[in-house]
């Protein structure tokens, strides 16, 4: 028996032990998963561990044909958005806007002298519902199909949605990197 099953069997009997290394093992992970759904890392914990207790009450019914990972990957991304409709921050609407700007994020410009973690900080700074459906569009590899069942809305608000989120992210890029241009022409 590996050491990922026996703590798995641990965690199915209820051993606090067992329980603290699986945390241990996948929470840093995970934490990044929630984090990327909330606007604060103290929100970001809630959902970590809404989502652990989730995990636990759940385990046996994980059924071994994936990565465990995944299975928890997704446990976190269903409390983060089950965090944001109780705290009313996942607001959906329908209706496409003119999408002017909706160019390809290609050759170069504001996103190839940005890092990961400033394009992570531009992400969260978009309302919630952008931000949800970016996340589970881009980052986590769901159809607008399957977003669409997700969150109870129409597969064509998902899509609005993620268009909106690119809309606003490829702005927020153009002026962050404006502002770094003037910072270097300052000097």
């Amino acid at each position: 028996m590996t050491h990922e099953a026996e703590v798995i069997q641990g965690c199915l009997r209820n051993h606090a032990k067992a329980q603290k290394k699986l945390y241990d093992a996948y929470a840093p992970q995970m934490l990044g998963v929630c984090y990327r759904y909330t606007k604060s890392p103290e929100d970001a914990h809630d959902v970590l561990q809404e989502g652990f207790i989730r995990v636990f009450k759940n385990l046996h019914t994980w059924r071994g044909d994936g990565p465990l990972a995944a299975w928890i990957r997704r446990i976190m991304v269903t409390s983060a958005l089950n965090w944001l409709r109780s705290h009313k921050q996942l607001e959906l609407n329908d209706g496409l806007e003119k999408a002017e700007g909706a160019h390809l994020w290609e050759g170069s410009g504001p996103l190839e002298s940005l890092q990961a973690k400033q394009i992570a900080d531009i992400i969260r700074r978009l309302p919630a519902g952008f931000q949800a459906v970016f996340n589970l569009y881009a980052i986590e590899g769901y159809s607008h199909a399957e977003i669409a069942k997700m969150l109870n809305i129409k597969e064509a608000t998902s899509r609005s949605q993620y268009l909106r989120a690119r809309i606003t992210i490829i702005k927020m890029l153009e002026d962050a990197g404006a502002e770094k241009m003037t910072d270097y022409a300052t000097r």
